[in-house]
């Protein structure tokens, strides 16, 4: 394993974190999916581009990143190798020749200096130690001039998912989850921290959007609320709960879930996002 600042988030990602999204990939794109487009058009990548792809995770944003620069290639970064090795197999799967991982913690990962012409993360950017340092460290592996581009999430209350949570609030304890910069999830919730975040690591131009998309949980109510409270937070609220607070939470969970049906079956629940542009110096 190389050098790692963020143990805890490298114990989480190669332990049964890692292992559940690896084994759900599929779902967890069907999730976060429909922000790739416009991260990718954010990042302005050219057919030529190299292109880092931090907390890459199973990889579906570098490939399509990778297919944007036919004549380029992209690397994907991440600390879990469960999921890398999700990544590997579908881009040989996939025939892409111009696609590579390698395990790494971006905060102190030794790229190479000005290697690459832009770089982008979907969910992947939130969970550093010290976010100035792992985006300075980014920002040496950008040419001058070079494009960062991340989406990362938005205020807790305008995502459903997050409303979803919090419908089990008196039978398990959700406590302060969605909190805007407390380490996490929403650790970057708030525009002005990633502005000033962004501007310590030496970004100029930088831009904050919010986006919306509505991502697919499951299909029915029961397989999302099963697919939601299998989830890091999910695990979290009930690992301390009797079998009966459990049961009772899928059922409230599941209710509230069925609100957000969709003609087809599927649970479609809003995500906000911001969609976050940069140029390094």
């Amino acid at each position: 394993m190389p050098d790692i600042a963020n143990t805890d988030q490298a114990q989480a990602w190669n332990g049964s974190e890692g292992t559940h999204w690896a084994r759900h990939q599929d779902r967890w794109n069907a999730v976060n999916g429909g922000f790739d487009q416009p991260l990718l058009d954010a990042a302005a990548i050219t057919g030529e581009h190299r292109i880092l792809d931090v907390g890459c995770g199973s990889g579906q944003t570098t490939r399509r990143a990778a297919r944007r620069a036919p004549r380029g290639r992209a690397l994907g970064l991440d600390l879990s190798a469960p999921m890398l090795a999700e990544a590997r197999a579908r881009a040989k799967e996939e025939g892409l020749g111009n696609v590579s991982f390698v395990q790494g913690d971006a905060q102190v990962h030794p790229f190479e200096t000005a290697a690459f012409d832009a770089a982008v993360s979907r969910y992947g950017v939130m969970f550093f130690a010290d976010p100035i340092a792992a985006f300075g460290n980014i920002g040496r592996a950008l040419r001058p001039g070079g494009r960062l581009a991340f989406v990362c999430p938005a205020d807790a209350t305008l995502n459903d998912w997050v409303t979803a949570i919090a419908s089990l609030r008196g039978l398990v304890p959700v406590g302060d989850f969605g909190t805007p910069g407390l380490p996490g999830m929403f650790s970057l919730a708030a525009a002005d921290r990633i502005r000033a975040v962004l501007a310590a690591a030496g970004f100029t131009a930088v831009t904050v959007d919010r986006v919306h998309a509505h991502g697919v949980w499951g299909h029915g109510a029961e397989d999302a609320a099963e697919f939601l409270l299998g989830t890091g937070p999910g695990r979290h609220l009930l690992a301390r709960a009797d079998a009966g607070t459990r049961a009772r939470a899928r059922r409230v969970l599941t209710d509230h879930l069925r609100g957000h049906l969709a003609a087809d079956g599927t649970v479609r629940l809003l995500s906000t996002s911001w969609l976050v542009a940069a140029d390094r110096r």
